[in-house]
């Protein structure tokens, strides 16, 4: 007797098998008992004979509750009537592992938040982890090609003894006899990286953002995937790379998921061509004007509507879903990023719009002390509070830049999801840290 995955029942025809799973669904009939078996493979379809008088067996049948955890016993044999695969197993020993409550506390019909409240139910749905099996390919296309470009990979502090991006959106923890923080964002220690010789590095970690926001696209903890790089030239380096990984990845997850991604969800994956299509924020905002869309005013930062509408008409002229908007005012961007030498009031940076979405935020860093700490004071930044962030560069660090992507944003597209929740394997928001 062999123990098989569901998806393997079609290579044991003839013999007993075992298999262990949830039950899926019970129908039980005058004469006839089946059970319906799922496993993270697939689902089967079990059978059982019903007497006159019941067996035991029979009797464990009738028992049984959807979703109790089961290990099953029997023959397998082929029935072309059977929509599972044309075959079902002919039972002939059932043990109970852990009955289920008879009645399931959701459906997937249920609300996201009942759903959230019951999670390790809402996660035994096929469709459910599939997003967690892309995000899984994600990752390690991320990681390989990462690893063939001479990458280091590292692990940052989540705990730190002052704001890692602002003074806003921060969580106070208590650490000893003082206070710490939660990081917002591994940025200050990619750069000591840098300066420490890793001329490449890249970290996928947890971020904290004190965020009240409820909207589809927040969350007050979410993974963030960093890269930094040294000797660019600007902020240009940093974005031929990523385009370049992004396509990577996408081959990857098209190929491995592109036609499950569609038959579940209804979401044709596209690998997108090179280069990605690039646009300043100021041309952007005529772009906009252009086409009727007010926009964000002078100095001011894309709207999510401003973002959606400028991705429809960038896919429209261009046929591409990805967009490059360069050149952010130094008013909407943080004291590190550099400055054009031309227009002090612009910094080299950069955020990535996909399917009208930003999914990535990235700049070329200043690198020069002196100019660092200008920045800073021109920003109202305490320097007390970033002095072990300066001296990185006292000693010389070299022209480096990188990007901040968010993960559950990204596969929120990738999957056509309405938001980060579903894709978060246990989500963080204002009202929620349980389970």
């Amino acid at each position: 007797m062999r123990r098989l995955g569901i998806a393997e029942l079609g290579s044991a025809i003839g013999e007993r098998v075992e298999v262990r799973g949830w039950v899926n669904a019970v129908r039980d009939q005058k004469r006839m008992q089946f059970v319906i078996l799922r496993d993270e493979t697939g689902m089967a379809q079990g059978v059982l004979e019903k007497g006159d008088e019941p067996s035991a067996l029979n009797d464990a049948v009738s028992a049984l509750t959807p979703e109790s955890t089961v290990r099953v016993v029997g023959e397998v044999v082929e029935d072309e009537r059977v929509k599972l695969g044309g075959l079902e197993v002919r039972l002939a020993e059932l043990e109970v592992y852990s009955a289920a409550d008879p009645e399931l506390p959701v459906t997937p019909e249920s609300s996201m938040d009942k759903r959230i409240d019951w999670r390790q139910v809402d996660l035994r749905r096929p469709d459910r982890r599939l997003i967690f099996e892309v995000q899984t390919t994600v990752e390690a296309a991320m990681r390989e090609h990462w690893r063939e470009q001479g990458f280091i990979e590292i692990h940052t502090p989540k705990l730190m003894g002052s704001a890692s991006e602002s003074g806003a959106e921060l969580f106070r923890v208590d650490y000893f006899d003082r206070t710490a923080y939660l990081a917002q964002s591994p940025q200050f220690y990619k750069q000591m990286a840098m300066a420490g010789g890793f001329d490449k590095v890249f970290e996928i970690g947890p971020v904290f953002r004190a965020n009240p926001s409820f909207t589809s696209r927040h969350d007050t903890e979410f993974t963030s995937v960093d890269v930094e790089i040294s000797w660019i030239d600007s902020h240009e380096d940093v974005m031929a790379f990523e385009e370049r990984w992004l396509r990577h990845t996408f081959q990857s997850v098209a190929q491995r998921h592109g036609p499950a991604i569609e038959e579940t969800f209804g979401v044709e994956l596209v690998v997108p061509e090179l280069p990605f299509p690039r646009v300043t924020l100021a041309d952007a905002r005529e772009l906009l004007r252009g086409h009727g869309h007010e926009g964000p005013q002078d100095g001011d930062d894309l709207d999510p509507a401003s973002e959606r509408a400028l991705s429809a008409i960038v896919r429209e002229h261009h046929r591409h879903e990805f967009v490059f908007v360069t050149d952010y005012p130094t008013t909407v961007r943080p004291f590190y990023h550099m400055r054009h030498p031309d227009d002090p009031s612009l910094t080299r940076s950069f955020d990535l719009l996909w399917r009208g979405i930003e999914i990535t935020t990235g700049a070329q860093r200043e690198h020069r002390c002196a100019q660092l700490r200008t920045q800073a004071l021109s920003k109202g930044v305490e320097i007390e509070s970033i002095d072990y962030y300066l001296d990185f560069f006292r000693y010389g660090a070299p022209p480096h830049g990188g990007f901040g992507f968010g993960l559950t944003r990204l596969l929120m597209q990738m999957t056509g999801q309405d938001t980060v929740r579903e894709v978060t394997f246990l989500y963080r928001g204002p009202n929620r840290l349980t389970p």
